[in-house]
Formats: C-alpha cells, sequence, structure tokens
C-alpha cells in the first residue's frame, strides 16, 4: 500500500487537515485511554482489523481502494460512489468477539449508518446504529460475534460518497490471515479465467471511448455487452461467457484474418500470474482495483523489433520456435498467441492518456518506484485454428508484431481478493474456482 499525504479535497487545505488528523488521533488516544482505566478488571481490545482483508461496495477511484482504511495510515483511505447505501467490510479471518469499532471519517462522511457482523459475509446482524453521526472520530462501544464487520452508510452528510482514513475493529479472537498452503499443492502462483470469443466490432472502448467503428476490428471475450460506450457501470450489469461466471471483466484483442477471412481463437484462456518477481513481491501482491485499464503490446508496431512484446508459437509443436511474428505451424497444429499485461501500478490512476503510463513492468524482480503497487501479471493465452504458410495471416492492425490486447477490470472485488490472497500470495496454482 503506498503512503500519501492528504491532498486537497473538497477545497480544504492539506495542512489543515494534518493538524485536523493529528487532534482526532490524539482523541482517539484519550478515549482508549479512559476505556482501559474504566475497566480495569479486564485485557484491554485487541485491534483485529489492521492488514486483513477489506472490499467495499464501490470505490470512488483506483487510488481510494477499500485497503486503504485498514492498512493503520491516516494518509490513505477508502471512499466510496456518490450514493447512499454504500457499505465496507473487513474479514477478521475468524469468528471474533466485536467490543469496540473507531471510525476516522474523512470530510465525506455519513449521517446514518450501521455497524453489523456476520459469520460468512451474506447474512448479517446489525449490532449498532446511529441516526445523527457528526464525523471526525467516532469510537462505538458495540457488542457483537462474527468473523466479518462491516459498515453500512444509509444516510450521506455530503453531497458527496463516504470516506474513512481508518475503520478499526476492536475485539478478542479473529486471526492473522496469512494464505495457507494446502497439502500437495503445485507451488506455481496462478488462477485463471477462460472466457471464450462473444462478439467482433471496430470499437475500442479504452483507446476510442463513445467513437463505434472508429477503430479497426477487435474480437471480444468476457463481458458480452462490450462496445465503443462501455464503461464500468454497464458492464457490471451485464453478463458474460467466462468460466468462472463470476469473471465479467472485458478482453479484446485485433481480429485474426486468414486468407482474409475473420477466424476466431478457440482456446481462449487468461491466466493471473505472480511470476516476474521475487517471492517476498508476490507475498504482496494485491488485487486489481475495480474499473483498472490496461493495454498490452503494440498496435502501430512496424517490425518485429519495434517495441513489440507479442509472442506468436505452435500448439505442441515446440520445434516450429517462437517469435514476435506469426510462425508456421506444422499440420495437425495450432497458432498461438501469448502475450503479458505489465503487473506494476502506480496505485493511483485507473486508466492514463497513453492507457499505459499508469502501469509498468516490474525491473529486476519488483515494481519501480513510480509504480509501486504489485498486482497480478495477467497472461493471455489464445489458441487459433490454423497452420501452416504465415503469410496467409493478417491482423486487423497490421503484422503479427502488432499484436495487443486490452483488459477492463470487471472482478467483483471480493472474489478477486480471494483469489489473490488463496492462489497469487502463497503461491498455490488454483483452476477458474479460485481453489486449489
Amino acid at each position: 500500500m503506498i503512503t500519501r499525504t492528504p491532498t486537497r479535497r473538497h477545497g480544504r487545505p492539506a495542512r489543515r487537515w494534518r493538524s485536523l488528523l493529528i487532534g482526532f488521533a490524539l482523541t482517539g488516544l484519550t478515549a482508549s485511554t479512559l476505556y482501559v482505566s474504566s475497566t480495569a478488571a479486564q485485557a484491554a481490545p485487541t485491534l483485529l482489523s489492521q492488514g486483513h482483508t477489506a472490499t467495499s461496495s464501490t470505490t470512488e477511484n483506483g487510488g481510494t481502494p477499500a485497503s486503504s482504511a485498514v492498512d493503520g495510515n491516516l494518509g490513505t483511505r477508502w471512499s466510496s460512489a456518490a450514493a447512499d447505501g454504500q457499505w465496507l467490510q473487513v474479514d477478521l479471518g475468524a469468528t471474533a468477539t466485536v467490543s469496540r469499532v473507531v471510525l476516522n471519517w474523512e470530510t465525506a462522511y455519513a449521517r446514518g449508518f450501521q455497524i453489523q457482523t456476520s459469520a460468512n459475509g451474506t447474512s448479517w446482524t446489525t449490532i449498532q446504529t446511529t441516526a445523527n453521526g457528526t464525523g471526525g472520530n467516532q469510537t462505538l462501544d458495540v457488542s457483537g460475534s462474527g468473523r466479518y464487520v462491516r459498515l453500512l452508510a444509509t444516510q450521506r452528510a455530503t453531497q458527496w460518497g463516504v470516506s474513512l482514513w481508518e475503520f478499526q475493529v476492536f475485539g478478542e479472537g479473529g486471526a492473522s490471515t496469512p494464505p495457507t498452503i494446502p497439502p500437495g499443492a503445485v507451488r506455481v502462483a496462478e488462477f485463471l479465467a477462460e472466457c471464450p470469443y462473444t462478439h467482433r466490432l471496430p470499437d475500442d472502448p479504452i483507446v476510442l471511448p463513445n467513437l463505434p467503428g472508429a477503430s479497426h476490428m477487435h474480437s471480444f471475450f468476457g463481458n458480452d455487452s462490450t462496445n465503443a460506450a462501455s464503461t464500468l457501470s454497464s458492464l457490471e450489469v451485464s453478463g458474460g461467457s467466462c468460466n468462472p461466471t463470476v469473471d465479467i471483466s472485458s478482453y479484446w484483442v485485433p481480429t485474426l484474418y486468414a486468407d482474409n477471412v475473420a477466424v476466431e481463437p478457440t482456446g481462449t484462456t487468461f491466466y493471473y500470474l505472480g511470476e516476474g518477481v521475487r517471492d517476498d513481491v508476490i507475498a504482496r501482491i494485491q488485487p486489481f482495483p475495480r474499473g483498472l485499464r490496461i493495454v498490452a503490446g503494440n498496435a502501430k508496431a512496424t517490425g518485429v523489433n519495434d517495441n513489440t512484446i507479442a509472442r506468436w508459437s505452435c500448439l505442441h509443436a515446440n520445434e516450429a520456435g517462437a517469435s514476435h511474428d506469426f510462425v508456421n505451424c506444422p499440420a495437425g497444429t495450432m497458432l498461438e498467441s501469448y502475450l503479458d499485461f505489465p503487473q506494476c501500478w502506480n496505485g493511483r490512476d485507473l486508466d492514463s492518456a497513453d492507457h499505459k503510463s499508469h502501469m509498468a513492468y516490474p525491473v529486476n524482480g519488483d515494481c519501480p518506484a513510480t509504480h509501486p503497487v504489485p498486482v497480478p501479471k495477467l497472461r493471455q493465452v489464445l489458441r487459433y485454428p490454423v497452420n501452416g504458410d504465415p503469410s496467409r495471416f493478417r491482423l486487423a492492425s497490421g503484422g503479427g508484431y502488432t499484436m495487443h490486447g486490452d483488459f477492463f477490470n470487471v472482478w467483483p472485488e471480493a472474489e478477486l481478493a480471494r483469489r489473490v490472497h488463496d492462489c497469487i500470495n502463497p503461491i498455490v496454482k488454483c483452476g477458474a474456482d479460485g481453489h486449489p
């Protein structure tokens, strides 16, 4: 998680906010001291939530993820979309008895909210209700139990969403949540999604948004609604072709033509990997923020040495070799395309002007300081039912060296977080269901 100093928000100077934050911290310390002294015969409750997996209904942008509310850093925050009914929940790792919740609000606070607990993250019990919240730093004495604790904001106090510098849950129980390694697990940091072809359009909602027909032809996989006007909101309410079905992300590439006839891949696997960085960096990999857009490859490449990362080979025919351009695959085999997406994020932007600058590839096994947040490496593997003379083939964007891929992340936050925690971080090979 990136440590940032608070910036201007809603017209308030960062320096003034820093003073207020110090005051809030002192207020929280005073409250904690009073609590302990008044219950001297009992052990002080333990902070259970810090560093655990947090998810939320929405995020305002890529720089305000749910995890920022449980990282112990008063310079980072979670913020939601501008709507009532937003929630933030934390998985304590095991059932806990909850005795106190501390809410350190940013300017955008909730006037009405509930604190809820759950054994399974689905059925919730309300253990505290506030109708006239005042924001600032609120310490709430509660009584409940559960593995999951949730803040449900029922009424915003401002025109914005709701935002927390920290969401702290105190009590007894819970568990540290180091990833577990099942007996016999294959030690490869991986999970995957199989996302068959859905449709073909001359559209590109990342590079040429709201310009239908302005792009070269693309073949789309996963989300079945993708077009030039697609947004996170429109993709979220659509279905898709992926296994697992919870992945409704959109993936697309330039269409392949053989003898000027469009050919779609019959094998479409999207691997989420930890490779490419050191093991200690793999342990720090975080889920993609919802709505992240990534482009890999060089659609404007003019040759095999023109800054391209496209790789072509033949299925079950290693003797044919590999190249940045099309290769001659023997009869009975298939043409394969491999494309690796960058796996280091700047921690701030869901996209950038050139659709690449917010992401970077690792250097010497770690993410560079400019892009310090490691995320899974997305590897796109497509198998086309063609072989033979490569002069017969072309992409809608040009030669084989122009192969590129686009990814628009629409994974549910909790599902993606679980897979990263259970498969990527402990270096365990998982299937499409996210289990070894």
